[in-house]
This record gives C-alpha cells, sequence and structure tokens, in this order.
C-alpha cells in the first residue's frame, strides 16, 4: 500500500477500539465485508440496522435508530441498485429511495452530533462523455449516463450535502466514489444483477444445461472497470480512520476492460465453450468508464490489491460451491 513520505496515520486497531460503527446496508454485499474489516480491527461495537426494524427512508426511524445505537461513525452503504435492466423499470424508486436515506440520514447524524458520516456514491453519478480517465473534479460537467441518471444524482446529492454541512456546521463526513464491485456474496438474480454476477450465472447454467450459446447485452464495446469488493472495504474503512475533508474521492482499481473481452474471460474461467450471442437491441450503458486513484493514495493510502483475474476466480469458485447440486443418496 502506497503511502505519501513523511505521511503518518493512527494504527487501525486504535481508531476503532472505543467506537460505537452504525453500518447501513451493513448486512449487504460490501457492507458484509465492511463489517467482518470492523470486527477484525476491534472496533468496540458495530450495529447493522434491518430495514424490517429500521426503514431508512422515514425520518421517524432514522431518529429511532440514532437513538438506539448512539453511534460515534456512521458507514452508509445501503442503497437501492440494480443492473442497466432494473435501473430501466425502477427509475423513480431508485432515485426516491436513495434520496431519502441519503439526505435525511446525514442531516440526523449532523443532529445527534456523530463524529464521523461516511457516504458511499457511485460512478453512475459522473457525466456520460467524462475524459478517461475519470476525475473527480469533471463530476459536474454534464449529466449521467440516461439509463441510471435518477440512482446517480440522488447519489451525488450526498457530496452536496456533505459540503454543505461541513461548510456551514463543521461536519466531519466523507464522499466516496466506487468503481463497480464484484466478488463472493453478490447479487446473482438475473433481473437485478450488475455484469459480471449476471454474466457469471448465464455461463454456469448453460454450461450446467449442455446449452451451447448464452446471450449478452449490446455489442461488446462499452468499458469497465472494476474492484473486488475487499479492497473497496479496505478503501472505505482507511479513508474513516485517515481522512477527514468532504473533497469527493475516487474508488478503484484502475483497470480498465471491454464488456466483449470480460464476457470471454467469464466464459473461459467457468468453462464455458459455447456462442456469446450479443443482443443489440439492449443499451450499452456508459461508453467508457475507469477512475482516477491517485486522490485516495494521497489522502489515505489506498491501492487496490487484488487483480482482476483472481477476483474473477474467487468470485466464480464462491458462485460454484453455493449453488452445487444437492446430491441425493
Amino acid at each position: 500500500m502506497t503511502e505519501q513520505i513523511g505521511q503518518s496515520w493512527p494504527a487501525s486497531e486504535q481508531f476503532w477500539r472505543n467506537r460505537r460503527v452504525v453500518v447501513t446496508g451493513g448486512a449487504g454485499f460490501l457492507g458484509s465485508f465492511v463489517v467482518e474489516k470492523l470486527q477484525a480491527r476491534g472496533a468496540a461495537e458495530v450495529v447493522v440496522p434491518r430495514s424490517r426494524t429500521y426503514d431508512l427512508t422515514q425520518e421517524a426511524a432514522i431518529v429511532q435508530l440514532l437513538d438506539d445505537a448512539r453511534p460515534d461513525i456512521v458507514l452508509h452503504l445501503a442503497a437501492r441498485v440494480g443492473g442497466i435492466g432494473a435501473n430501466r423499470e425502477h427509475p423513480a424508486d431508485f432515485f426516491y429511495a436513495n434520496l431519502m436515506m441519503g439526505t435525511q440520514l446525514l442531516h440526523q447524524c449532523w443532529r445527534a452530533g456523530v463524529e464521523k458520516f461516511v457516504a458511499i456514491g457511485t460512478v453512475c453519478s459522473y457525466p456520460k462523455y467524462t475524459p478517461v480517465p475519470f476525475k473527480e473534479d469533471d463530476l459536474w460537467n454534464g449529466y449521467p449516463e440516461e439509463t441510471n441518471a435518477p440512482y446517480g444524482l440522488a447519489k451525488k446529492m450526498l457530496l452536496v450535502q456533505s459540503q454543505a454541512y461541513r461548510d456551514q456546521y463543521g461536519f466531519n463526513s466523507l464522499f466516496l466514489l466506487p468503481v463497480n464491485l464484484y466478488g463472493p456474496r453478490d447479487n446473482f438474480d438475473l433481473e437485478t444483477s450488475h455484469v459480471i454476477p449476471a454474466l457469471i450465472r448465464k455461463c454456469v447454467e448453460a454450461r450446467r444445461r449442455g446449452e451451447r450459446e448464452i446471450v449478452a447485452w449490446g455489442d461488446g464495446s462499452p468499458t469497465r472497470e472494476f474492484i473486488y469488493v475487499e479492497d473497496a472495504a479496505e478503501a472505505i474503512l482507511l479513508a474513516a480512520e485517515r481522512y477527514n475533508e468532504s473533497l469527493p474521492v475516487n474508488i478503484g482499481s484502475s483497470y480498465e476492460i471491454s464488456i466483449k473481452e470480460l464476457t470471454e474471460l467469464v466464459a473461459r474461467l467457468t468453462g464455458f465453450e459455447g456462442t456469446i450471442v450479443w443482443d443489440t437491441s439492449k443499451p450499452n450503458g456508459q461508453p467508457r468508464r475507469k477512475l482516477d486513484v491517485r486522490r485516495a493514495q494521497e489522502l489515505f493510502g489506498f491501492s487496490a490489491r487484488t487483480t482482476f483475474e483472481e477476483g474473477l476466480r474467487r468470485t466464480i469458485d464462491w458462485y460454484l460451491r453455493s449453488t452445487e447440486p444437492v446430491a441425493h443418496t
């Protein structure tokens, strides 16, 4: 991990030892890894609110959560998310849920005297045509890609709010912009999943059924950057420990791959040897995504460690184990 010369940060265990932490979305994909890392670092208490008890779109539920948990730090990972298809089907739901959760939670954390608030944004907040690699200073230079703009803009309001509350109240809140995540425990539902779990499931199921083709969306030309979920979880905790400003910070791996190359790689790693059919009636999404990740290195010493192929192998292995047909005796 790269650290600036002369930079001195407290040990992780020392930082978390006496702090109570609320992790919204802590039972989800990314959140489950964040919670495990917090426990390994010796956090005094980690609270994971569940939606059946605390509906974070409701102000009263947020107030109750903060009264019950009395956190020192809140890591806001909860989000209504999905792939291109889900974003096209539910743009209003995605906008409302993400805006209401974030806006009210940050406000009530300030009112409750929470020490630090870490907001997790999304790469979907960037303009559709952003110079590559995406730099944080380009966030406001255009409108996001249309299929996920409602989600991306709702999350970007947390950046505006973070900066406004720091300027007016001195509230210590951060805004991080992770690129697309992947890894074990991801959502593999074909209706709502992102591209990597969708491709893994399609290839594995086709191989198990003896099918000779899979269908992929678009024409394969767009490029994407992905970050392994454990690396993203580490970035969030390092930011919480070491960073105390409201400048937005990209969280990524700096590795770019086309959807066509990705699909072929997933097919190879899953053992699918059939044909890939490209459904060009489906949208491609944003043409390119690759982040400039220097700010994360400079401000809190984060660099992704997991190579893309190694991360894919771990993800595929997990999916194969979790979906292995049960043998009847």
